[in-house]
This record gives C-alpha cells, sequence and structure tokens, in this order.
C-alpha cells in the first residue's frame, strides 16, 4: 500500500510537467477534470437496497449484532440488494447481502459471509477501496494526459507507472480479502461455515460458466461474469481462500495474524 501513493506522486508529476507548457488553462482544466472524477467515484455505484429491520429476519439481525459486539463494532446498518446474483459487499459501517445467497446459502453460511464483510469494516478497508477506486480512474486520466501531451519516453513511463499501480493495488486487494477471511473466522461460532459458504459459491460460479460456455441459450443471460485477467484481479480465488480457511482452522497458520 505504501508504494500506491509514491506510484500516483510520480505520474502527478509527469502530469505536471506535459502540461507545464501549455499554460494555466490546460492545468486547471485538469485540475477540475480530477476533481469532478473524484466526486464521481465517490457518487457513483449506489444500488437500490432495503435496511434490513429485525423484526424480518431476527437470527440474521441479531447474529450480525454478536458478531459485531465480538468485533467492537457498532452495530453495522444491514441491506438487502434486490439481485438474485449471489453476492455481498460492505460500504462505511454498513453491510449489504443479495437475495441470491438467500437462494444459494443457509443461515450459518450467510451468517460467514456477514462475518467476511465485518472483517472488511473492522480492518479498515471500508474507508481504504474507495480511495484505490479512486487513484485506478486518476491513474488512468493522468497517464493518458501524459501520453497524448508528452513525448513517447515520458509516455511510456507513464503507461509503466499505470501498469506497475494495477498490479499493486489487485495485490493489496488480494492481502485484504485474505484479512477478512481470517477476522471471521474469529467471530464465528462455527468457522468452518465460511469454508462451506465459499464451496456454494464457487459450485455457483462455475454451474453458471459451464451453462455460458456450453452449446445452449442460456436462460439467464444477465448474470454472465466477464472473465478477468489474472494480474489484475482483485479477488484471490475461491480455492485459494478455501485452503487457506482449513490451514487456520487446523491450526496450521502459515500466514500472519493481523486481527486481533
Amino acid at each position: 500500500m505504501a508504494m500506491l501513493p509514491v506510484l500516483i506522486g510520480l505520474e502527478v508529476l509527469l502530469a505536471a510537467v506535459a502540461l507545464s507548457e501549455l499554460g494555466p488553462w490546460p492545468l486547471l482544466l485538469v485540475s477540475g477534470t480530477v476533481l469532478l472524477i473524484y466526486l464521481w467515484v465517490s457518487l457513483h455505484g449506489g444500488r437500490e437496497y432495503t435496511e434490513l429491520q429485525r423484526g424480518e429476519m431476527p437470527w440474521l439481525y441479531d447474529g450480525i449484532a454478536e458478531m459485531a459486539g465480538k468485533a467492537d463494532l457498532p452495530m453495522p446498518g444491514v441491506y438487502l440488494l434486490d439481485e438474485y446474483v449471489p453476492t455481498a459487499y460492505s460500504f462505511r459501517n454498513a453491510i449489504v447481502l443479495s437475495l441470491g445467497l438467500f437462494e444459494v446459502l443457509d443461515r450459518e453460511e450467510i451468517l460467514a459471509v456477514a462475518a467476511h464483510e465485518l472483517g472488511h469494516i473492522k480492518n479498515g478497508d471500508t474507508r481504504t477501496f474507495p480511495l484505490l477506486a479512486y487513484s485506478r480512474h486518476l491513474m488512468a486520466f493522468l497517464t493518458a494526459v501524459v501520453v497524448l501531451l508528452a513525448g513517447p519516453i515520458a509516455g511510456a513511463a507513464a503507461m509503466g507507472l499505470l501498469i506497475l499501480h494495477e498490479i499493486l493495488r489487485a495485490r493489496f486487494h488480494k492481502e485484504r480479502e485474505f484479512a477478512a477471511d481470517e477476522t471471521a473466522l474469529r467471530l464465528l461460532k462455527t468457522p468452518v461455515s465460511l469454508k462451506r459458504a465459499l464451496e456454494e459459491l464457487k459450485y455457483y460460479e462455475d454451474l453458471r460458466e459451464g451453462l455460458r460456455s456450453s452449446a445452449v441459450p442460456s436462460l439467464e443471460p444477465g448474470i454472465e461474469r466477464k472473465q478477468r485477467v489474472p494480474i489484475i484481479d482483485t479477488h484471490p480465488s475461491y480455492d485459494e481462500r478455501i485452503l487457506r480457511i482449513l490451514l487456520e482452522i487446523h491450526g496450521n497458520n502459515m500466514f500472519n495474524n493481523r486481527v486481533q
């Protein structure tokens, strides 16, 4: 993580040099665009979800409340996303669970998914992830500025910084996913439920991938997921996460205990 601000600073410096000979107006335009990018990233991506009331699912609300207390966190907001693809995410002090999770996971497994998201909140990821999203857009924009306005050497340097930023950003994201799993294992009454949840979600993903790659048309084309480039994939594979969870559960912890 420490290297990412350095890369961003170098990219800003290259862009400033590229704009220095063009007068103040291009610099003001670029600065304004950078601000707009920040506002767009901050406000973009809001999805429609409804807040869970305790009376609707007491087992889920109380389970999350108990784990939050164990993690020394205030009770997070719990929201349900009207989407049948199993997914979950967190922002600020809130957890979002899609309705699709309730179709493929049992109660213990859903609580395990919620524990993982509590892990992100506990570890401060809901503060750092938005900044990383902004840095990605910022780096892409500044790289384009340098490539278009500076010479080929500066352009190549800017591209190199962008690629290195993406690799390090993806590595940081993966580390935080593992850390959130480790936190979840310490919050759950039945730690193995997280392993079971990941196995169920992996089976679902594999099933969808098989349908997509088959010759028959899918009845649910909207949930097909795009292929991701492994070197910039921000999430570890299910198999990697399951292996690490098994090692943690059986006491063969070869990883750093980053969470108290």
